[in-house]
């Protein structure tokens, strides 16, 4: 035997994913199973140490089932043996949003408090790659380590992970699936032999760590492989993460630097799955809808209603404790959805009923929530009793923390035959409105206080422009009804001017667009382009020899009014009906899918929109939005969080891999909410909703901006991809990835030099496309006790955007949080909310940082991609 030479440090754990192969009910009796092992080991002594992953909401799930494990769990977490955190669950960072992380961070927090401890390592090793922002996060959380794996520079084994604040945490970059190595007693001397040479070829300075574990599986303790390690000439010596980062911290010397998000392709078997950010686009907009509705209206308003309820504003009672309590249920539905096999669609079928039905049912707990915060005002959305006939009351509601101007479309409801003739602010002034349809139909409703009523009615949607909402706010209008009126006109045409814009629809459904200011024309914008695909749910992958197929159009008709333009493009989409049995090919077989695409340019705005609804009828493809930019630009600028990031215009895709175990370049990236290429009158932006792939790319001599709104793959993984050589995951059919059937999504369109993304104007328009105004129609005969919303109620900022403002975690108060996502620094002011005693600066945590001066305004100076929490209290 000979003397041991290197020294290794294993942290024993397991990797546990809630759900993917298998549906969580599927994994967590084996879950429960495995808890019950590791706390026998630890209490043997088998293990020294155990991490119990990174998320606390493995304990949530056990617990559940297994109550009395609770104080031997909080024991050994108490003590260091036992590992957990700092997330509740480990999240695609990515494809969710900043808010949804804090509020993952802050839920494990809770955990953390009941079972004794979490871990201070910011642990996030398989997740499909990781944005720019992680660093200030976890900062912000009084983190500074981080744990990484896919998307880090392959090169660089530990390195100084720097956000675009300048926020920066100490990075250890470990694949955290080697379980094998101490797997087999008979092999784990060579397996450890290789392993530790490989390590040290990575890192000559060491320390060298080997994570035992993977997915789902119990790994072998140490102690039992230390005379193989000896063989080998490796000691092993067991330890925690906290430790390590500290022998490893120590150790490091003249660290790489690395800004920005961490999305390069790795080495063998170090896959970046670019394809998970648009495999089940459905997943994708549910989760933004439900993300939106909680952020942008839910919070705000509980926050609003509790600190009006505290100075007796029009006598607002006290928001109940149950409201409190339900939208802290509906985010737990929400961030359980978040890992990367949930929100990135790469699991089975059934794991994907579950997620949709968690979506829904937080949005209908945050869609109850709102109603119930505006009834508490008076504001009664309930649609119960005579139905309207003389005039029908509306309220239109902001998400936003600034004053705002923008559409709004509401469903009227009235007695049949009556229409909407004209449209009132609260002041009285008449408003351009324009109503789109009519439809004859029951409307039923009933509630705790009103009996079941279904009643014979018209309901209309009617569109118009609210102007200047207070922030976080609401102001009501009112429509005047009489018998029927002629709508807007209807033609038969393919061009038409509006507002600055000549627009004429090509014959494959996109549109010439004329600056007539300028006379800059964009030739194809918004061509929707169907490619091959013959990938799975986590690559892209394009059938040999394919060409790309576009819509042709049917019909357009064409309407103008005061208040908009409109053009109706009635398309088909021609396509194969799937790829080839020998998957090379696609099938001479064609099918039609129904494409509508409606175009709409409101007055007085320098954006078009585009609703696009496709009736999905052709499996294995790839449908983008695809819009030419500057063929001479060099870089795209998008949104990610509270920042935004550069990122270079070059191929499709690259060179497809010739050796086993590894991955094409395929730049797709995600983003929040917009994206954009060029400066001045050639300038292009993308306003996306719940879309994150997004690319430019090159394509001959012409460069393109696009956006995916659909991949229909019929593969959880495949073995036999080019564009990634081996699998990602089991070969397992999941024939609903193919999204066949109606799928709406919208996307907006800015040109020329109004694409400014250090504009705060820009950026606005971008956050309010993200998150429309909310119109409700209001009960017959109860109309809002006032045209707006109390003054004062809530923060008003200008010059920066609000990120979240919601309920404070400790009792009492509301945190306000603020951003300058440009690269420019920016002047913030904060008009403070009446009854507002303390203003403090905070973490991302909410732990308070320093006292500031109240006053009825608040100036504040935010450096470039600057982020301001403050406790309101």
């Amino acid at each position: 035997m000979s003397e041991p030479q290197e020294t290794c440090h294993v942290i024993s754990h397991v990797h546990w994913d809630r759900e993917w192969y298998r549906t969580f009910d599927g994994y967590r009796g084996r879950l429960v199973e495995l808890v019950e092992r590791v706390c026998g080991a630890l209490d043997k002594g088998e293990y020294a140490s155990f991490h119990l992953d990174g998320q606390t909401v493995i304990l949530a799930d056990v617990l559940e089932i297994r109550p009395d494990l609770e104080a031997r769990l909080a024991a050994h977490i108490s003590s260091g043996r036992l590992t957990v955190g700092p997330w509740h669950v480990l999240a695609d960072n990515q494809l969710v949003s900043a808010e949804n992380l804090v509020r993952n961070l802050l839920r494990a927090r809770r955990w953390g408090t009941r079972m004794g401890r979490l871990s201070p390592v910011g642990y996030s090793p398989d997740a499909f790659g990781h944005p720019a922002d992680l660093p200030r996060l976890l900062n912000g959380f009084g983190i500074d380590t981080a744990l990484v794996w896919r998307g880090a520079p392959p090169e660089h084994a530990r390195f100084r992970w720097i956000s675009p604040d300048g926020s920066e945490v100490f990075t250890v970059n470990q694949g955290y699936h080697q379980t094998e190595t101490l797997w087999d007693a008979g092999t784990s001397d060579t397996q450890l032999k290789q392993f530790v040479d490989t390590e040290r070829n990575r890192m000559p300075e060491g320390p060298l760590l080997l994570l035992n574990g993977g997915d789902h599986l119990v790994p072998r303790p140490p102690a039992d492989r230390q005379e193989a390690a000896a063989g080998a000439g490796v000691a092993l010596v067991e330890t925690t993460l906290e430790d390590f980062f500290a022998g490893a911290r120590a150790a490091a010397i003249d660290l790489p630097e690395v800004s920005g998000e961490l999305r390069t392709l790795g080495n063998r078997l170090t896959f970046l799955l670019p394809g998970t950010l648009s495999a089940r686009t459905y997943v994708k907009l549910a989760n933004h809808r439900v993300q939106t509705l909680l952020e942008r209206f839910v919070e705000p308003q509980l926050a609003r209603h509790r600190l009006a309820a505290s100075l007796a504003v029009a006598g607002t009672p006290a928001a109940p404790d149950s409201h409190a309590e339900l939208l802290d249920d509906a985010w737990d539905l929400v961030i359980k959805n978040a890992p990367h096999d949930s929100i990135c669609g790469c699991s089975t079928d059934e794991v994907h009923r579950q997620t949709t039905v968690r979506a829904q049912r937080a949005t209908d707990t945050a869609d109850l929530l709102l109603r119930r915060l505006l009834l508490a005002e008076g504001v009664d959305t309930r649609q119960h009793g005579d139905p309207a006939r003389e005039s029908a009351d509306v309220v239109v509601l902001s998400g936003h923390g600034t004053p705002v101007s923008g559409p709004a479309t509401v469903e009227l409801v009235t007695e049949a035959g009556r229409v909407v003739t004209g449209l009132r602010d609260a002041a009285g002034r008449s408003i351009p409105f324009e109503v789109s349809a009519t439809r004859r139909g029951k409307v039923f409703e009933a509630d705790l206080d009103l009996l079941p009523d279904s009643r014979d009615t018209d309901t209309h949607t009617l569109a118009f422009t609210a102007g200047n909402l207070p922030a976080f706010g609401w102001m009501t209008f009112t429509a005047e009804l009489g018998e029927a009126t002629a709508g807007p006109e209807v033609q038969k045409s393919r061009v038409v001017e509006s507002g600055r814009f000549r627009l004429e629809v090509l014959d494959d459904a996109s549109l010439r667009v004329q600056d007539t200011t300028t006379g800059v024309v964009h030739e194809g914008v918004g061509r929707l382009v169907s490619s091959g695909d013959r990938g799975d749910t986590y690559n892209f992958d394009p059938v040999p020899g394919d060409l790309p197929t576009l819509p042709r159009v049917v019909d357009v008709e064409v309407s103008r009014t005061e208040l908009r333009t409109r053009l109706r493009i009635n398309a088909v989409l021609t396509l194969p009906e799937a790829i080839g049995e020998d998957r090379d090919s696609r099938s001479a077989s064609p099918i039609d899918s129904p494409l509508d695409v409606t175009v709409t340019h409101w007055a007085d705005t320098d954006r078009l929109e585009w609703a696009i609804t496709l009736d999905n009828r052709a499996r294995d493809h790839r449908l983008r939005f695809e819009t030419p930019v500057d063929a001479d630009a060099d870089v795209w600028t998008a949104d990610q969080h509270w920042s935004t990031i550069d990122r270079p215009i070059g191929p499709e895709l690259g060179p497809l891999p010739t050796e086993a175990a590894l991955e094409a370049a395929h730049p797709v990236a995600p983003v929040t909410s917009w994206a954009c290429v060029g400066r001045g009158p050639d300038a292009v932006a993308l306003l996306t909703r719940g879309l994150p792939e997004v690319q430019a790319f090159r394509n001959g001599g012409s460069a393109v901006l696009a956006v995916t709104l659909l991949r229909a793959v019929g593969w959880l993984s495949r073995f036999d991809l080019r564009t990634r050589t081996t699998g990602a995951g089991p070969m397992l059919p999941v024939p609903e990835a193919q999204c066949l059937g109606p799928i709406t999504v919208n996307v907006a369109v800015v040109l020329g030099k109004g694409v400014q993304p250090e504009n705060p104007a820009f950026l606005a328009a971008a956050a309010l496309h993200a998150a429309p105004l909310a119109a409700f129609a209001l009960r017959p005969g109860v109309p809002a006790p006032s045209g707006r919303s109390a003054p004062r109620t809530a923060p008003e900022v200008t010059g920066a955007l609000v990120s979240a403002w919601k309920p404070a975690e400790e009792a009492g108060g509301s945190v306000l949080r603020i951003s300058n996502p440009s690269a420019l620094p920016a002047s913030a002011t904060v008009a403070v909310p009446e009854g507002v005693t303390t203003v403090r600066q905070a973490r991302i945590d909410e732990t308070p940082v320093e006292d500031l001066p109240l006053g009825d305004q608040l100036h504040l100076e935010l450096p470039p991609y600057g982020l301001v929490t403050l406790l309101l209290g």
